[in-house]
C-alpha cells in the first residue's frame, strides 16, 4: 500500500453518523435472521394449506439453508466485484421481493424455489452488515456497535418462533414472508441514503474482477452436501441412509477439496489468511460453541414444551421470549460498563462460566416442570450469551487488517450458522437415542416381579375404574398410560443428559479464552 493510499483510508470517515450506520444496516440484518427462525413453527400451517406433508414442508427450510450457506463465504468476492454497497443494496430489495413472492406462493414447488432465491440474495446481508459496522466505527466503539448487531443476531433468533406463531395464529402464514418488505424498503432507501464504501472497499473493488469457479464450485459441494446432510439426518436416520451417507463423503471431498485449493489458489474465492490472526481464529472457535448453544437450546427448550408438556407453539415460544430481554438488559451494562474496564478476554471467561452453570441449572428438569421455571431456566442461559457475542466478536476482529474485514465477516457469520445448523441436528439426535436407551434400561422394571410396577399398575387401574372405564379396557389403558410415563421420563432423562454435556461444553471453552489478547475495548493493540 502506498503512502497516498495509507493517508487517504486514515483520513476516511462516513458521511452519516456511525451509529445510525450501524441502527440501519442491522434493521436489513435482522429481517433475514428473524426468517430462519420464524417460519419454523408455520410449517404444520403451510404444509396444510399447499396439500403437502410436514416432511415436504420442510424443504421450504433446507433450501434457504443451502443457498444462503453457499452464499455466505463467496459474499465478501462478491462485494468486491460489484461493490459492497451496491451488493447490500441488491441483497435487501431481491431478498424482500422473493419475501412477497413467498407469501404469494400457490404450490410447494413455488414456496422451495422462492426460498431458495431468498437464501440466495439473504446471504449478503449478514456479513456486509457485520463488514460495515466494522469499517464505520472506530476500533474504541466497536465494542459497543457490536451490542446493536448482537440485537440482529441473538434477540431475532428468540423472538422468531413466537412472533411466528402469533402471526401464523393470528392471521396467516403467509404474513411472516409479507411482514418483510416494508421493512426492507425502509431499509434499502435509509441504507442508499446513509452508507458509503471506504477506500480500501473501493481499491479491492478494482482488484476483485478475477473468478475463481474452483473455489465457487468445491464450497457449494461442501457447504450444500453438508446442509442438506444437517436438515435431513435425523429424518432419514442418518447414517443408515444411503442418501445420508453420500452427502457425507461429497460434503468431506468438498472441504478437503476447498481447504487446499483456498490456501494454494493464487487468487481465491474467499481468502483463508484470515485463520492465521490468532484472535480471529479463537473468535470463529469461540462463536462456534456459542452459537452451538445458543440454536440447539432454542430449539430443544420448546421441543420440550410442546412434546411432553402439552405447551401449544405460542406458548413454548414465549418460554424463550423473556431471554431476549435478558439480553437486551445485560447488553449495554457488557458495551459500557464492563469493557472499558475490564479486559474482554476475562468477560468471555466470565460468560462461559455462567453459561455452563446455566446449563447445569437446566439440567433439573422433571415431568412436573411449571412454565416459570422453564422460563428461568432460559433466562439463565440468556444471561451468559449476553456477556459473550459482543465480547468474542470484538476479540475477533482485534488485530486482524481492515482490507480483510469482508472475507472475514462472511467465514465469520459461516461459522455461525453452521454451528447452529449441526448443533440442532447433533443434539436432537442425541435426544432421541438417548430416549431410546433409557426407555430399554427403564423397561427392565416392567415385569409382574417388581413389586413397584404391580403397585402402579393396580393404582392405575383403580383410578380408571373410578372414572368409569370399562372393565375389559383397563388392562390396555393402563398398560398405554405406564407407556407414556416410562417414554416421558426417558426423554426427560436424555434432555437432561444433553444440557449437561453443554455445560461441559461451556466449563471447557474457558482457558481458551485467555489465549486472547489481554485488552480492553477500545485498545487496539498492546497489553495491559
Amino acid at each position: 500500500m502506498s503512502a497516498a493510499e495509507e493517508t487517504a483510508d486514515a483520513a476516511w470517515r462516513p458521511r452519516a453518523n456511525p451509529w445510525l450506520i450501524a441502527t440501519v444496516v442491522t434493521m436489513a440484518a435482522f429481517m433475514e435472521i428473524l426468517d430462519t427462525t420464524i417460519v419454523n413453527v408455520s410449517l404444520p400451517h403451510i404444509a396444510g394449506s399447499l396439500s403437502s406433508s410436514y416432511d415436504q414442508a420442510t424443504w421450504t427450510l433446507t433450501s434457504y439453508l443451502v443457498a444462503n450457506g453457499i452464499v455466505l463465504p463467496i459474499s465478501g468476492w462478491i462485494g468486491r466485484v460489484i461493490g459492497r454497497k451496491r451488493y447490500f443494496l441488491i441483497s435487501i430489495i431481491m431478498f424482500s421481493a422473493f419475501s412477497f413472492l413467498c407469501g404469494s406462493a400457490v404450490s410447494l414447488g413455488e414456496l422451495v424455489f422462492f426460498r431458495l432465491m431468498q437464501g440466495f440474495f439473504g446471504g449478503g446481508l449478514q456479513p456486509n452488515q457485520q463488514a460495515i459496522v466494522l469499517d464505520v466505527m472506530p476500533p474504541e466503539q466497536r465494542g459497543r456497535a457490536f451490542g446493536v448487531v448482537a440485537v440482529a443476531v441473538v434477540f431475532a433468533p428468540i423472538i422468531g418462533p413466537t412472533l411466528g406463531g402469533w402471526i401464523t395464529d393470528s392471521y396467516s402464514w403467509r404474513w411472516v414472508f409479507f411482514i418483510n418488505v416494508p421493512i426492507g424498503i425502509i431499509a434499502f432507501f435509509l441504507v442508499n441514503r446513509l452508507v458509503d464504501d471506504p477506500p480500501w472497499v473501493l481499491r479491492s473493488r478494482a482488484q476483485g474482477r478475477h473468478f475463481d469457479l474452483p473455489g465457487l464450485l468445491l464450497i457449494a459441494l461442501a457447504i450444500g452436501c453438508t446442509q442438506i446432510m444437517l436438515d435431513r439426518g435425523q429424518d432419514a436416520d442418518w447414517f443408515s441412509s444411503p442418501m445420508i451417507r453420500t452427502l457425507a463423503f461429497a460434503a468431506a471431498l468438498g472441504w478437503i477439496g476447498a481447504i487446499f485449493w483456498l490456501t494454494e489458489a493464487r487468487r481465491p474465492i474467499v481468502n483463508l489468511a484470515v485463520f492465521t490472526d490468532r484472535n480471529f481464529a479463537l473468535g470463529c472457535l469461540m462463536v462456534l460453541a456459542l452459537f452451538s448453544v445458543l440454536y440447539s437450546s432454542g430449539v430443544l427448550i420448546p421441543q420440550l414444551a410442546q412434546v411432553y408438556l402439552g405447551y401449544t407453539a405460542l406458548l413454548a415460544g414465549l418460554v424463550l421470549s423473556p431471554g431476549g430481554l435478558v439480553v437486551l438488559f445485560f447488553i449495554p451494562i457488557v458495551t459500557r460498563v464492563l469493557m472499558p474496564r475490564v479486559q474482554t478476554r476475562l468477560i468471555i471467561a466470565f460468560g462461559f462460566f455462567v453459561l455452563g452453570l446455566a446449563m447445569l441449572y437446566t439440567s433439573h428438569l422433571a415431568p412436573d416442570l411449571n412454565f416459570r421455571t422453564l422460563m428461568l431456566m432460559r433466562m439463565a442461559q440468556s444471561a451468559g450469551l449476553a456477556f459473550l457475542f459482543v465480547p468474542i466478536s470484538t476479540s475477533a476482529y482485534l488485530t486482524l487488517p481492515r482490507s480483510l474485514n469482508t472475507d472475514a465477516s462472511a467465514l465469520y457469520v459461516l461459522i455461525r450458522n453452521i454451528a447452529g445448523s449441526a448443533a440442532i441436528s447433533i443434539s436432537t439426535a442425541m435426544v432421541t437415542a438417548g430416549t431410546q436407551a433409557n426407555m430399554a434400561a427403564l423397561a427392565t422394571n416392567l415385569s409382574p416381579g417388581n413389586e413397584a410396577y404391580r403397585s402402579t399398575l393396580a393404582t392405575v387401574s383403580a383410578a380408571l375404574a373410578g372414572l368409569g372405564r370399562a372393565p375389559a379396557q383397563i388392562p390396555s389403558d393402563a398398560l398405554g398410560w405406564l407407556y407414556q410415563t416410562l417414554n416421558s421420563q426417558a426423554a426427560f432423562v436424555a434432555y437432561r443428559n444433553v444440557f449437561i454435556d453443554y455445560a461441559v461444553v461451556a466449563f471447557a471453552i474457558i482457558p481458551l479464552a485467555f489465549l486472547f489478547s489481554p485488552v480492553r475495548a477500545g485498545r487496539m493493540r498492546g497489553g495491559e
